[in-house]
């Protein structure tokens, strides 16, 4: 298991550093070639097709992967039901397209709304198979099939973008990935869904899924709320500009944390009978994501002017505070999802609906209590609520994995006393008032000097794990 964990993490790192260094690549083209209003318009309806797509794929999936004798009379039921729910989704998008657009005083958004909208349909195809490979541990299968439909996708979109589509130029991308990466993994996956429908085996499934889907469609709902709000009370250009500067974190989260946790969930099923194994893999998980993805948020933070400026240009530059903030807010993301996925893997779905809804409750108090001060304070306030939530999530496990706070917080001390260091050696930089490409050269190598220094001299246990698990690698 140990070795299978260490090789399906490879994988779905290489899978995330390659997918998302060529998004990355494509986005800043994208970027260059489009307006923050463009951004703004997909941005605008990406909020209800994200829901509808909950809905569609949530849940059920995570099930089968829980689920430790599924076999393919479970995968083929859901593969069946997920693909006529889907359909019937995506005929209620496509009636309400109108009342979306009046919504939003916006029209134009109609078409773009149907179109895009059959990404629900596509996910729905998909999402059986990604549960497969998951659980079967088969990650590199991931790997080809979202490298390619990113290459293909970003090509496709770039050339739009060039001819001068605007906003079509984002839709058609993300449709033409999502459905590339769909039959890339359908040819390269060697399950197909047999002829077998159980309702009973439907049901003791959604007994299961149906905690996660209702705690994923609150997680959706309240995650999309904010460009809901920024859309409807300020403008597209205001919510291109905020939905920018979540984008380059969140990049960071997907590369880095999101391997961990994709791997770590079906790892986690598989010892779900020893407690003391999972408390292990948790406390594994949280001192080592949290000791890369730190440095990575915080230096982040510190080279947002300059960088933003380099790789988007001028008209950009607005989304700099969104950025900054975005940053501290998904700092303590592995937190939340390595204690999260310990209570799935235990089987206990009705801890992770109560714990979304408590969440959920304190966030949108903080979202209200914020509106009337403006957009900055929304989105600070939305950091107050992620960092609260840490709290919320790891309550249970108290009990379950006797996993204190106190313990916590002992592993993550050392990686948030040296990222602080970091941070503030970088941001000094800038008072030297340099060439910004002179600067965040400047600002990167200090960084990496200063983290990885202090990492060798107060001998951090996290630092001579990765350094042990690389030589062990080669």
């Amino acid at each position: 298991m140990r070795q299978k964990v260490f090789t399906g993490f490879i994988w779905r790192f290489m899978e995330r550093i390659g997918a998302q260094g060529v998004s990355f690549i494509v986005s800043l083209i994208l970027a260059r070639l489009l307006t923050p209003e463009d951004y703004g318009q997909v941005a605008l309806i990406t909020v209800f097709i994200t829901i509808l797509n909950t809905f569609a794929t949530s849940g059920i999936g995570t099930a089968l992967i829980q689920k430790k004798n599924a076999d393919d009379t479970d995968f083929s039921t859901v593969f069946y039901f997920n693909i006529l729910f889907s359909l019937a989704l995506y005929a209620l998008l496509f009636l309400c397209a109108p009342f979306i657009g009046r919504f939003y005083n916006d029209m134009s958004l109609v078409p773009i709304i149907r179109v895009l909208g059959t990404t629900i349909v596509v996910s729905a195809v998909n999402n059986v198979q990604q549960s497969y490979v998951s659980k079967t541990m088969q990650f590199r299968r991931f790997f080809f099939s979202t490298l390619i439909g990113t290459v293909f996708s970003g090509i496709v979109g770039v050339v739009f973008a060039y001819k001068g589509f605007g906003t079509w130029a984002i839709v058609v991308q993300q449709l033409v990935n999502q459905i590339a990466n769909t039959a890339i993994l359908w040819i390269t996956v060697k399950w197909r869904p047999i002829k077998a429908f159980s309702l009973f085996r439907l049901k003791v499934l959604y007994s299961f899924g149906w905690k996660l889907l209702f705690s994923s469609l609150i997680d959706t709902v309240y995650n999309n709320i904010y460009s809901l709000v920024i859309g409807k009370f300020y403008d597209a250009n205001t919510l291109g500009l905020y939905n920018k500067g979540v984008q380059f974190p969140n990049l960071i989260i997907n590369n880095v944390n999101g391997p961990i946790q994709s791997v770590l969930l079906p790892a986690m099923s598989y010892e779900q009978n020893n407690t003391k194994r999972i408390k292990e893999m948790v406390r594994r998980s949280i001192k080592t994501s949290t000791y890369l993805i730190f440095p990575l948020m915080i230096g982040m933070a510190a080279v947002a002017r300059p960088m933003v400026i380099l790789l988007l240009t001028e008209k950009w530059v607005a989304c700099v505070p969104f950025l900054q903030i975005s940053c501290i807010t998904l700092a303590v993301y592995p937190i939340h999802t390595a204690n999260l996925q310990a209570i799935n893997a235990l089987g206990r779905s009705d801890i992770f609906l109560k714990l979304e809804i408590i969440k959920k409750i304190v966030g949108l108090t903080l979202l209200i209590v914020g509106i009337p001060f403006g957009v900055y304070a929304m989105v600070w306030l939305k950091g107050l609520s992620s960092l609260i939530s840490t709290f919320i999530n790891a309550f249970p496990n108290r009990k379950l994995l006797d996993y204190s706070y106190w313990e916590q917080i002992k592993d993550l001390t050392p990686s948030i006393g040296i990222s602080a260091v970091m941070g503030i050696s970088v941001l000094a930089v800038e008072l030297l008032q340099l060439n910004v490409v002179v600067t965040l050269v400047m600002q990167i190598v200090i960084g990496v000097i200063i983290y990885v220094g202090l990492s060798k001299l107060l001998k951090l246990e996290c630092f001579s794990y990765i350094v042990n698990v690389i030589m062990k690698g080669k």
